[in-house]
C-alpha cells in the first residue's frame, strides 16, 4: 500500500463529507491507499458520516476513541497505518482533484523522507482545481532537515507534507497529546530528523478557514489555553535549539530560522494576553521565565519569516516589560469587560 491518509475527527459533522469526498476524487486506485477515520469521542453525527462511507468503501477505515485531543487521535492514526507514506488531514480541509499520485511519485521515485507542497488558505469549498501547469513544475533540491529549514519559511502545521512511514516510526517522534501547537512541535523534531526533504510545488491541499476552530475562537477559556500552549511550544522550542547549539556542524540558518519561529510563539502568546482574561500576577512569572532561556526579549523575531510595519512597532512595545504591562493594564481590563458582559 502506497499512502494512508489519517482524519482525526471531532464533532465535524458539517465538514466531514466533503473532506471524504476530495479523498476519494483522485488519479490512484483505492487499493493503494487507506483513508482511516479517528473519531475522536464526536458528540454531532460525525461517526454515522464517516460510518457511511465506510460502508460504502472498503479503503474507509473508522476508528472510535474515548475524547483526548487532536494529538492522540493522529497518533492512534500512525499507531494504524499501514501505507508506505502517511498523511494527516484536518476534517474541515480538502485536497484539490487527482494529486496524489503525482506526489506520491515525486517522494517515491527520490526516496524522500518528506515531501512538501502547497497549500491554499481559502474560505471556498470549491477549489478542486490545483495547478494547470502542473507538467512543467519542479521539484526542489532534496536537502536535509537542517538545510530546509534554513532556506525555506516552513509551516507548522502537518498538512502541508507526506511522511515515508518508516522514517517516521524510526524518528520516535510522536505529537504531544492533550496539547494545541502540537504539530508546530512535530514539524520542526520531524523535519530535523529527516535526511531527504524536497518540495513540489503544486497547489494540493485546501485549508479552509473556519470562524470559532480552535485557532480562531475567542472563547475566554480556549484563549488562556492558547497562551499556555504556545508558551509550552516556547519552551519546546529552546530544548530543540539548545541541541543543535550543542552540535558545532548545525547550519546556523537554521538556528536562525528556529529562534524566530520560537520568538513567534512568545509574540502571538503576548498578544493574546492582551485581548485575554488572564491575570497580570500569571502574565509576570510567564516572561520572566522566557527571559531566563532567551525567547525574551523578542530580539530574534524579526527577520525574512516575520517583518512589517505592524510587527515592528509592536516588538518595540512588547520589548519594554514597563511598556507592555501598561498595555496590559489598558487593553486587559476592557477584553475582560468585553468577555464578561456576553
Amino acid at each position: 500500500m502506497r499512502l494512508s491518509i489519517v482524519i482525526p475527527v471531532y464533532n465535524a459533522a458539517i465538514f466531514l463529507s466533503l473532506c471524504l469526498e476530495s479523498l476519494l476524487n483522485q488519479d490512484i486506485d483505492s487499493k493503494d491507499y487507506e483513508i482511516l477515520v479517528i473519531d475522536d469521542g464526536s458528540s454531532d453525527n460525525s461517526l454515522s458520516i464517516a460510518n457511511s462511507f465506510s460502508d460504502r468503501y472498503d479503503h474507509i477505515n473508522v476508528h472510535s476513541k474515548l475524547n483526548g485531543g487532536v494529538g492522540s487521535a493522529r497518533n492512534k492514526g500512525l499507531a494504524l497505518a499501514k501505507g508506505a507514506y502517511i498523511y494527516f488531514i484536518d476534517p474541515d480541509d480538502y485536497l484539490a482533484k487527482d494529486v496524489l499520485n503525482t506526489i506520491l511519485k515525486k517522494a517515491e521515485d527520490n526516496k524522500l523522507d518528506v515531501l512538501t507542497f502547497r497549500s491554499l488558505p481559502t474560505k471556498d469549498s470549491s477549489l478542486f482545481h490545483s495547478n494547470p501547469n502542473k507538467i512543467g513544475l519542479q521539484l526542489s533540491p532534496i536537502l536535509n532537515g537542517e538545510d530546509y529549514i534554513a532556506n525555506n519559511n516552513y509551516q507548522n502545521e502537518v498538512w502541508w507534507y507526506i511522511i515515508k512511514r518508516t522514517f517516521f516510526l524510526e524518528s520516535k517522534i510522536t505529537f504531544i497529546e492533550e496539547r494545541w501547537m502540537e504539530d508546530a512541535i512535530l514539524t520542526a523534531k520531524l523535519f530535523l530528523k529527516a535526511n531527504a526533504i524536497a518540495n513540489f510545488p503544486m497547489s494540493i491541499h485546501r485549508h479552509v478557514i473556519v470562524e470559532g476552530s480552535a485557532m480562531t475562537s475567542k472563547e475566554p477559556s480556549h484563549y488562556i489555553r492558547v497562551i499556555n500552549d504556545n508558551y509550552n511550544a516556547a519552551l519546546v522550542f529552546d530544548t530543540i535549539i539548545n541541541k543543535l547549539k550543542s552540535n558545532p556542524s548545525s547550519n546556523k540558518e537554521c538556528l536562525v530560522r528556529l529562534n524566530a519561529r520560537q520568538q513567534s510563539f512568545v509574540f502571538f502568546m503576548m498578544v493574546r494576553m492582551l485581548k485575554s482574561t488572564i491575570h497580570l500576577k500569571d502574565v509576570k512569572p510567564i516572561l520572566n521565565h522566557l527571559y531566563t532561556i532567551k525567547a525574551y526579549p523578542l530580539n530574534a523575531f524579526l527577520d525574512k519569516d516575520y517583518n512589517g510595519f505592524s510587527y515592528t512597532i509592536l516588538v518595540k512595545l512588547f520589548n519594554s516589560k514597563t511598556i507592555y504591562y501598561s498595555l496590559f493594564r489598558i487593553f486587559n481590563p476592557l477584553f475582560r469587560l468585553i468577555h464578561f458582559k456576553k
